[in-house]
Parts: C-alpha cells; sequence; structure tokens
C-alpha cells in the first residue's frame, strides 16, 4: 500500500500541543523551584547575617568592657608613678606609703598583683602587702623589653601563668620608669587575671555557641561555657580555623569545628591594642534551625505542587493523546475505503485536485491509471458476495503493492473499479506499472477451487503541458483508455491517444 493510502501518524498540530504542553510545564516548574531557591537562599543568608550581628554586638561588648577595664589599669599604673616620685612620702609610715601607692589599685576589678620594681628587677612596692614580698622579676618579658625600649607608652605582656599557687593565667600592663637623664629605674607593673574574661562570657546569652578568649600565640585563655575540662591553656596556634582568624584579625566565617566536629558560625576581633583576640563561634544548627524549618516546609509544599503540576500535565497529555488518537482514526476511516484498506473516493478526488495544480504550476507529468476487474460481476453473481469481496482485496493489496513511492496514490474507485495516481510520472513509466499490475494479477491463485484466475484492464492518461486542459479531460481520456481496453479483450493496458 502506497505511503499515502497508509494510516495517517500524530498530525504535526497533534504533536506541536503535546510539545507545547510539556514545554510550558516544565518551564513553570522551573521557574517555581528557581523563585523558591533563590527565596531559601536569601532568607538563609539573612539568618546568617542576622546571627553575624549579633555576635558582633557581643565582641563590641566585649571589646568595650575589657578596654574599659585597661583604662583602670592605665590610671592605677600612672597613680603608682607619680606618687614613687613624691620625696614627701619617703619620710612617712610603710602604711601611710603603701596606702598612697596603691590608693586607685582599688577599684581595678579582677586584679592580680600590683608591683614596683626596681632596675634589678626586686620588688620595692607590693599591692598585696605593706611589707613588699621577697621576689625577682628580672626575668619577664616585660621588664626585659623595658630595658631595651626606652619608650614612655604602656606595655602589654603577651599572657602568662602567675607565679602564686593558683598558676592562673594573667596578663601585665607596665611603664618604664626612667630618670631626669632617661636612664632606666624601674618597672611599675600591674596584673589582670584572665578568669575576668571568664566572669564576664558568663553573662551573655549565645545558646549552644561559645565565647573564647584565644591569645596572638594561639593558647586558649578563658572559654564559656567550657567544652572540656582541660582547654584552658591548650595551643591552637596550627589550627586552621585560628591560622585564618590570626590572618584576617577581624571578620567572620563558617567553619568545621576542630574541637567537637560540628559546623559554627565564627565571629571574631581582636580587642584593642592588646594581644588578645575574642572568637564568638555559634552552632550552624542553632543559628538556622528556624531557616531549616522553613526551607522543610517551603521545599516540601513546593516539591508537592510542582509533583502534582507534572501529573496534571501528564493526565492532560494522555487526554490530548487519546483525543488526537481518536481524531486520526476518524481521519483514517473518512480517508479509507472500508472493504479494501485503500483509499477511498473522497481522497481521490482531493488528491488528483491537489496534483493537478502541482504540476500546472511545476510542469511536471501526472500519469493517471484506471483499472477495473474484468467480468466481476459475473464472478459476484456466481460466487455470492462474500468470495467476490475476498476477490476485491485481494485486488487492492496487490495494487498497493506496486505502489510504493510516498507521493503516489491508490484507491478505490468505485466498486471493482480502482485508480491509480502517479504524479512526475510519464507515460512510459505509467505504464510499466500497469504492465506489472497486470502480470501480477493474472498470476494470483484462483480465489475458488476450479475457479478461473482474475484478470485487469487498464486504461493510462498523462498530462505533460497537454493536451487537456482541465483535470475532468485527464479523467474522461483515462477511462476511456479503460474502455478501449476492455473492447480490445480485455486483460490489457491502453494508453490514451
Amino acid at each position: 500500500m502506497s505511503a499515502r493510502s497508509a494510516t495517517p501518524g500524530n498530525t504535526p498540530s497533534s504533536i506541536r500541543s503535546e510539545r507545547v504542553l510539556v514545554l510550558a510545564s516544565s518551564l513553570v516548574v522551573i521557574a517555581i523551584l528557581s523563585i523558591v531557591t533563590f527565596l531559601l537562599i536569601r532568607e538563609h543568608a539573612t539568618a546568617q547575617q542576622a546571627a553575624t550581628r549579633a555576635a558582633n554586638n557581643i565582641v563590641q561588648l566585649i571589646d568595650a568592657d575589657v578596654l574599659r577595664n585597661v583604662e583602670l589599669y592605665d590610671l592605677s599604673l600612672q597613680g603608682l608613678i607619680a606618687t614613687a616620685k613624691r620625696d614627701d612620702l619617703k619620710d612617712v609610715s610603710p602604711t601611710i606609703r603603701h596606702l598612697a601607692l596603691f590608693d586607685r589599685a582599688t577599684t581595678v576589678p579582677y586584679k592580680g598583683d600590683i608591683l614596683l620594681l626596681d632596675k634589678r628587677g626586686d620588688v620595692i612596692a607590693d599591692s598585696a602587702s605593706v611589707e613588699p614580698r621577697k621576689g625577682n622579676y628580672a626575668d619577664r618579658e616585660y621588664f626585659q623589653s623595658h630595658v631595651q625600649n626606652p619608650t614612655p607608652d604602656m606595655m602589654i605582656s603577651r599572657p602568662f601563668r602567675s607565679r602564686s599557687a593558683t598558676k592562673d593565667w594573667r596578663i601585665s600592663f607596665s611603664y618604664r620608669l626612667s630618670d631626669d637623664q632617661g636612664e632606666f629605674m624601674g618597672v611599675a607593673e600591674a596584673a589582670m587575671r584572665l578568669n575576668y574574661f571568664s566572669q564576664l562570657f558568663k553573662s551573655l546569652n549565645i545558646g549552644h555557641g561559645t565565647v573564647n578568649l584565644v591569645s596572638r600565640d594561639g593558647i586558649l585563655l578563658a572559654q564559656e561555657p567550657p567544652l572540656a575540662d582541660d582547654m584552658i591553656g591548650k595551643d591552637f596556634s596550627n589550627r586552621p580555623n585560628f591560622v585564618r582568624i590570626l590572618r584576617e584579625g577581624n571578620g567572620s566565617f563558617t567553619s568545621i569545628s576542630s574541637v567537637d566536629q560540628t559546623q559554627r558560625l565564627y565571629t571574631f576581633s581582636q580587642v584593642g591594642n592588646l594581644p588578645l583576640i575574642v572568637v564568638v563561634a555559634l552552632s550552624s544548627r542553632e543559628v538556622f534551625a528556624s531557616w531549616q524549618r522553613t526551607a522543610l516546609l517551603v521545599s516540601g509544599a513546593t516539591g508537592a505542587l510542582c509533583i502534582g503540576l507534572l501529573w496534571l500535565t501528564w493526565l492532560l497529555r494522555r487526554e490530548l493523546r487519546r483525543r488526537h488518537n481518536a481524531e486520526r482514526e476518524l481521519a483514517q476511516l473518512a480517508a479509507t475505503d472500508a472493504l479494501t484498506g485503500l483509499a477511498n473516493r473522497r481522497t481521490l478526488d482531493e488528491t488528483l485536485q491537489q496534483e493537478w495544480l502541482r504540476a500546472q504550476r511545476s510542469g511536471q507529468p501526472l500519469s493517471v491509471l484506471m483499472i477495473d476487474a474484468d467480468h466481476f460481476k459475473a464472478f459476484n453473481d456466481r460466487h455470492g458476495h462474500q468470495q467476490g469481496d475476498e476477490a476485491l482485496r485481494a485486488l487492492a493489496q496487490l495494487i498497493g503493492q506496486h505502489v510504493r513511492r510516498p507521493a503516489d496514490l491508490a484507491a478505490r474507485y468505485g466498486g471493482e473499479e480502482f485508480s491509480v495516481i502517479l504524479p512526475e510520472t510519464t507515460t512510459a513509466g505509467a505504464f510499466t506499472m500497469a504492465q506489472n499490475i497486470r502480470d501480477a494479477v493474472e498470476q494470483l491463485p484462483p480465489v475458488t477451487e476450479g475457479g478461473a484466475t482474475m484478470t485487469v484492464s487498464i486504461g493510462i492518461a498523462t498530462w505533460l503541458n497537454g493536451p487537456y486542459g482541465e483535470l475532468s479531460q485527464l479523467l474522461f481520456a483515462a477511462d476511456k483508455a479503460l474502455y478501449q481496453a476492455k473492447a480490445s479483450g480485455r486483460n490489457r493496458v491502453v494508453c490514451a491517444m
């Protein structure tokens, strides 16, 4: 059967409709997912920014408190130095001299010892007692620095452990004492216990996070709440997070804690000019807990919406396909002869009109074959309509097998008569096909046992820039050639002159 007489597939419009539906649905789903993803990312960034601001506020609060206390230490030392230079105190009692020297030191919280050292490092005045302790501090870093550096500015030492029984961590604030010629005369030094920071940190509410005080050498000096009992004094100088903190100085970042292996948001700052760094480490799980609940809810709702939309698209696509299939079946029924399976008369007339106009435009030949089964009425009367239908189906199948080009069309013209349209085919080409069909029909086995073989008569007419001015004239010429074949004895091919 020719391609044009076969069952039509999905029409371009139906395929286009399905593609548009799927594309539109996919674009909507992509748009929804993109918008929701953008909003969730923005909310995540907002949550992180809010946590960073809160941590920065804590860091600034600590900085302000620490610097305020450093000023008090500075005032205490300045008072000690000024009093020590007074000549009128040399003759007073040790008790009065002690009160005068350390009068301002009583206002300093969490203070350690405040000492006045001579140029050899021996204690000549001690805030802890009227009678100075016996000791030498010439080996302390701050003392050696003042010996070598004549600057009158206050020096802040690196953290160190005290020589007391508690061995607690401290930092010292100190000034160089010089005579009128600038010669080194000693050091005024005040120590601050670093448990001051622990008390300060306890007053802050940071949830499951921690506030840490770390020296620039990487020694953990205070932590609240403590993550372990032996953390204070531990060296973190080689930990990646501390290396980054030391490099950047101030800022924030998210990383995995090397202590408890949890993700934390680190916000950090150096405390004024002190060799100390405050680090607020907030739990990322706590920081993003609210966002995670929202993201879970929104993601679930969005996923359900997208799945529902895709499911509805699939249902609609299935219904469209069913409708297209039904329309295709109806089109097939409307275009196909029910008995033979070839194109029907309506399809034949439409195709003839199209090919006639195309031939007029292109100037290419157009041939028409009219095929009629010989003595079919007598066969039908003798063997019955059922056998006659079987004969017509066999004949139609054979004709269809010989019409192979996509542009060709084999159709049932009516009754036992068939027609073949051959665009761009000359009379010689049409004659060859007609002879092949006639020979093949003659070789068909008899439809009934002992019956005669079937034969056909074929008429051919070809338009090639004439001589037919209208389509009806071409069909009349083919039909006339068919009757000439019948009149000449049947089972033959006749071409119209």
